[in-house]
């Protein structure tokens, strides 16, 4: 049976030809404007043979069709044989197309320079990316036609920065809702997938409807401002009829909420749509309640045609309810995001769009009624700020907030920020920013939320008593790890260390609305010291009895995606090490709470009897130029070269492996290894370079005594031993190495243990309290907080330097003076 939708597209395969681009004009008594636009692709850089233009003449008449074949003799014009409206001649268009990209140019339009090239790189750099809208402007290229699409609750889509100088503030690709059908491109296969332009629509808002049903079926349509498009702005509409124009108007912003909208979303707007089409066109063809009684009552029932244009609207929708029903059933059983997902691309749903004071009132009303507001309002806005550079070289605490940007970016604005750099990276979905000093305050006021890890509150000061939804990361219990990290500063230095940043700690989570943590045991430490610093009452321990409305347990996490091995990163590419070599790796940094110095010891015993074995180290220098040199990675290589271990049966990277790399080194293991000695740090810590290996599915053999330790023999996916044990760690080593069966035993019990750590799930509780964040409740009412501690005396020259420090790391230069202009303020004014 045929899709009224799709009557002029052809199911089944097609040709197509790799790399081609046809573009589809549709020509409808404009065959002056359609030879200019096809005449333009002369100086359009793109190859000849890549392109391929067609011209859909929709019975035209007056030779037009004849007219432009002989002005144009490299476009094939193809003759409709009637007025199939724009959605239909674009169907009948790609009908005839081989390309693998189709593109749709309005006939009085011209291309840019790089119209094709920037779309199609787009889409070939990121296969997620289905479809392009392209900038379109007018001809003279001063005025926006095109940047962004906006949505209206009620169906009908807009151009919200239409007539707006092009000022150079729309030159950042996004995600969109849908683009014009004046420049746009969409890969030819997806274009028929999903029904193409919906031929009910005949023309306006065929291409709402279009981007509306890509996105809900998984596949993003990406704002391009390089590819860029030049319009006479409606030329076709001069003589088209302003009843006829408001009629497809009403009657297709009610065909695409139909199609599109969820059932529960559906059943809670379309009777206020309907009634508001109603009381939109009454008003605009100058009618109102009582003149509309008087008409009746007098028999006088001739009503304006445009006052009436709502109401044929809608009896055209009833008209299509079985085939509408159809097409609904079908679409909304192949949806793969939820409305809440896409009304963030919506813009600003709750947009009247029309300057009428009935029309107004009545909007107002039911917006109220509804509470619209809500179910339409856009997702919150949330900046994540962590204190790691951001660049392809990722550490720890950087990937951890990559990755929750990437989660929280596909329902909400989010914003990357780095308060040391960037460098060289990006994400199609958000925006990442360099913000020291006044660029800080400036990223944070643009936020509802604040997702932060480290030592944000220490440098962004205002956010203590602002209004913002502070989520405070402590994934990272920095105290415990200044207890093994700061034993090089001595005795005083060492104290110092801990004090401050403990309190540092006190005042984020004496300000946090909500916390992070990586496991159950590290919740308990954290309740603990919530309790002491009085947080933990009867307003924030929720009616379950559970701190879950306080503090979530959200470890660290692993890609949902398999990993890839590209080329080799260790195998035959580091000198020394061989394909058919057991490789030991050591996948993270080297960090005075970790005992590399006993794995060293038990490689070197090993390799007296496997001269196969082989050590490597992923990386000895943290990115993070605020990480300082640690004297164990010193002590380790010192060990190594004194043994005659180094270049024959140990490795060392002196640098960092890029994250996007990881895999390439990580794939060319056997094991994965993690040696640590017993403290208390070990016994809080989550151990992030275990995911990976969980990742890779690599057997694990590390110390006990951590969230992972302790549970590696229990589930069977490598062998847990004694801290600082070298018999105990040889004998597990040579085991995951040279026993198959223990081997494979283990790689199969990884793969099952590893799902349950993917970004998507450990990060739930987060999207949770995203999708409704709010102040905690004792903020509210009793707002606890922790002043900075106040040394005795007079102020340290080591208190100075500290400072500095933070400073420097924070903002540079500007943020030191900052600290310094209001250091002296605050003296002048006490009179020190």
């Amino acid at each position: 049976m045929t899709d009224l939708g799709t009557a002029h597209l052809t199911p089944g395969p097609h040709t197509v030809r790799e790399g081609v681009v046809s573009v589809i004009l549709v020509n409808f008594h404009g065959a002056d404007d359609t030879i200019v636009c096809l005449k333009a692709f002369d100086d359009v850089d793109w190859p000849a043979d890549k392109l391929e233009l067609i011209v859909v003449d929709n019975d035209s008449g007056d030779g037009q069709a004849e007219r432009i074949a002989q002005a144009c003799p490299t476009a094939r014009v193809i003759e409709s044989g009637g007025n199939l409206g724009f959605a239909g001649g674009c169907n009948l268009g790609v009908d005839h197309a081989e390309g693998q990209y189709v593109a749709f140019l309005n006939n009085d339009a011209r291309p840019g320079r790089r119209w094709i090239a920037a779309a199609v790189e787009t889409m070939e750099s990121d296969p997620t990316i289905r479809a392009v809208a392209s900038k379109v402007l007018d001809w003279d290229g001063k005025l926006v036609d095109y940047v962004d699409g906006s949505l209206a609750w009620f169906g009908m889509g807009y151009k919200r920065e239409a007539e707006r100088p092009d000022d150079g503030s729309y030159e950042v690709g996004r995600d969109v809702l849908f683009g014009t059908g004046a420049a746009f491109f969409i890969v030819a296969e997806d274009y028929r997938e999903v029904g193409g332009f919906d031929e009910r629509f005949f023309m306006f808002y065929e291409d709402v409807d279009l981007g509306w049903r890509l996105n809900l079926l998984g596949r993003r349509v990406r704002y391009v401002p390089e590819s860029v498009a030049y319009h006479k702005h409606h030329v076709t509409m001069r003589t088209f009829g302003a009843y006829r124009e408001t009629y497809l108007l009403e009657r297709n912003a009610l065909l695409s909420m139909v199609k599109n909208y969820s059932d529960e979303t559906l059943a809670l707007v379309l009777p206020a749509a309907l009634a508001l089409s109603v009381r939109r066109t009454t008003e605009m063809g100058g009618l109102d309640p009582a003149s509309l009684s008087d008409m009746a009552l007098t028999s006088q029932i001739t009503v304006p045609k445009l006052a009436m244009s709502g109401l044929f609207g809608i009896d055209y929708l009833v008209s299509l309810l079985e085939s509408m029903g159809e097409t609904r059933r079908d679409l909304q059983a192949k949806r793969s995001r939820t409305d809440a997902e896409l009304f963030s691309l919506f813009r600003n749903a709750i947009e009247p769009a029309y300057p009428l004071p009935r029309y107004l009132t009545a909007h107002a009303d039911l917006v109220t009624a509804l509470d619209l507001d809500r179910v339409f309002s856009p997702a919150p806005r949330i900046l994540v700020v962590t204190g790691d550079p951001l660049s392809g070289l990722l550490a720890g605490p950087a990937i951890r907030a990559w990755e929750i940007s990437v989660a929280l970016s596909t329902t909400h604005p989010v914003r990357l920020v780095s308060t040391t750099g960037v460098e060289d990276i990006a994400h199609e979905r958000f925006e990442i920013h360099y913000a020291p000093g006044d660029e800080l305050v400036r990223q944070t006021e643009w936020a509802d939320v604040i997702v932060f890890q480290g030592f944000l509150m220490e440098v962004a000061w205002w956010l203590v008593d602002s209004d913002k939804i502070i989520v405070a990361d402590v994934y990272d219990p920095m105290h415990l790890e200044q207890l093994e990290q700061a034993k090089d500063l001595g005795e005083d230095g060492r104290r110092a260390a801990i004090n401050n940043v403990t309190a540092v700690l006190n005042r984020q989570l004496a300000r946090a609305d909500y916390m992070l943590c990586a496991s159950t045991k590290q919740r308990d430490l954290w309740i603990g010291q919530l309790a002491a610093l009085g947080r933990v009452n009867a307003l924030t321990v929720g009616p379950d009895r559970s701190f879950s409305t306080l503090v979530g347990v959200v470890p660290f996490g692993l890609p949902d995606e398999s990993p890839v091995q590209r080329r080799h990163g260790i195998r035959g590419v580091i000198p020394g090490i061989g394909m058919d070599d057991k490789v030991v790796i050591w996948g993270g940094g080297v960090y005075n709470w970790f005992d590399p110095l006993t794995l060293v010891k038990a490689i070197d015993r090993l390799a007296k009897r496997h001269t196969d074995i082989r050590l490597y180290f992923m990386g000895l220098k943290n990115p993070n130029p605020g990480v300082p040199d640690m004297r164990i990675a010193w002590e380790t290589q010192q060990l190594a070269e004194s043994l005659g271990l180094v270049g024959r049966h140990v490795f060392f990277n002196s640098g960092w492996v890029p994250y996007s790399e990881r895999s390439d080194h990580l794939l060319d293991a056997d094991i994965g290894v993690s040696t640590h000695f017993d403290h208390v740090e070990t016994e809080f810590s989550f151990r992030t370079r275990i995911l990976d290996y969980l990742w890779t599915g690599l057997p694990i053999v590390a110390t006990r005594g951590d969230s992972f330790g302790d549970i590696l023999d229990e589930e069977g996916i490598g062998r847990g031993v004694p801290a600082e044990d070298i018999d105990a760690l040889e004998k597990a080593l040579e085991e995951m190495l040279y026993d198959p069966a223990a081997a494979a035993e283990a790689r199969k019990n990884v793969i099952r243990y590893a799902k349950q750590f993917r970004w998507s799930q450990v990060l739930a509780p987060l999207m949770d309290f995203a999708a409704a964040p709010h102040r905690a409740a004792d903020h509210l009412l009793i707002n606890p907080t922790v002043e900075p501690p106040e040394p005795p005396g007079a102020p340290t020259l080591g208190g100075y330097a500290r400072v500095v420090a933070r400073s420097l790391r924070a903002g540079g230069v500007r943020e030191v003076a900052h600290r310094a202009r209001g250091f002296v303020s605050r003296r002048w004014r006490s009179g020190e």
